[in-house]
């Protein structure tokens, strides 16, 4: 299977890169990117033989550049996830993306009677949240007999040994977007819109990060979970460090030209991050299935966790779809054509670990 990734020169790609190099189902890799030069660094230092680089723009050019690409990885920003979903169904690619936070996610599933008719896959948030948290809910879910009242998750990580200067988990923009932008939860079978950084409570996680605060934060698992699993209960939190988070803060009421300053300015996180994703699921009758995955450094890749929590499941997606063990089409969240039997394996063997914990009602 030979695949593109878009987005090749941004924090989380270089890891999709390696994972995908070194993946025998993966044939040809084509790294592409607005910058055209550090998408050919990434190919020489990630991509071993068979990456090689070209600079385009996902607004206009992209679907001629799928020309013998069967699968299109989009991690660049969710902001092009339609040119990109619109350039596959032009190029006749597969299409997987990071995420498209909740309303974009809305309009990429309209355009899944199209990827069907031309049978095709679009999966919507295949990285860590979203993306591992849905197939973890699924198994939760699963666990419950199918259906639950209430889904919840939550999202956490650290860097252990964090670098001089400004540093983040992921895209500046993201992050502001996620903190400045309503968050939505359900509630009592309706979306509801809540407070911008509204307080989401403590919380107990698994060590090295152990008790820590939280935040509600705009995210597409809220939107899709409702239809996916008849949940009428939904939401989604966020952890992070005090010191990212005052940063992220302190840049929401600024403007585009000061967020793409910080994004400059940002140095690289360690390779000692941690990231840890919590879903738990409520029976109609009070049972509970809590989920958690903790994703550590992959020592052999000089990649910390909350990277390579971000970049496998994409990659494992790849494999699956090249070996049929995803066979859906249309425009579909991860939940509802994912196994977690399928993936959980593929991602363990990428430095991460699963534990599901079931509290059936006395």
């Amino acid at each position: 299977m030979n695949v593109a990734v878009l987005g090749a020169a941004g924090i989380i790609a270089p890891a999709i890169v390696r994972d995908l190099a070194e993946s025998e189902e993966v044939g040809e890799l084509l790294l592409l990117d607005l910058d055209g030069g550090r998408a050919e660094q990434v190919a020489a230092e990630h991509g071993g033989s068979r990456a090689r680089a070209r600079a385009v723009d996902a607004r206009g050019g992209l679907a001629a550049m799928l020309d013998g690409v069967d699968v299109l990885v989009n991690s660049a920003s969710y902001r092009v996830n339609l040119d990109a979903m619109r350039a596959c169904l032009d190029g006749g690619a597969h299409y997987v993306d990071l995420g498209g936070l909740y309303w974009l996610t809305g309009d990429q599933l309209e355009l899944s009677g199209e990827f069907e008719a031309a049978g095709l896959l679009a999966l919507l948030g295949m990285g860590s949240s979203p993306g591992k948290t849905n197939v973890m809910a699924a198994k939760a879910v699963a666990e419950l007999g199918g259906r639950a009242r209430r889904v919840d998750v939550l999202a956490a990580g650290r860097d252990l040994d964090p670098p001089d200067g400004p540093s983040y988990p992921y895209s500046v923009q993201t992050l502001v977007d996620e903190l400045t932008m309503a968050p939505m939860a359900q509630r009592g079978g309706e979306p509801v819109a809540l407070e911008p950084l509204q307080d989401g409570g403590e919380v107990d996680l698994p060590e090295p990060i152990g008790r820590a605060a939280t935040i509600y934060t705009l995210h597409s698992e809220v939107r899709t979970f409702p239809d996916s699993f008849g949940c009428g209960e939904c939401s989604f939190r966020l952890s992070l460090a005090p010191a990212v988070l005052e940063r992220v803060r302190a840049l929401t009421g600024a403007g585009e030209e000061a967020v793409a300053a910080a994004a400059e300015e940002a140095v690289p996180a360690s390779a000692r991050t941690v990231s840890v994703h919590r879903v738990e699921a409520e029976g109609e009758h009070g049972d509970r299935v809590t989920v958690t995955a903790v994703t550590r450094p992959l020592e052999a890749w000089g990649i910390g966790g909350g990277i390579i929590s971000t970049a496998t499941p994409a990659a494992a997606a790849v494999r699956l779809l090249a070996r049929g063990r995803i066979d859906a089409r249309g425009a579909l969240p991860p939940e509802r054509c994912v196994s977690p039997d399928d993936l959980f394996p593929e991602l363990e063997r990428r430095g991460c670990e699963f534990d599901t914990v079931s509290e059936a009602v006395r």
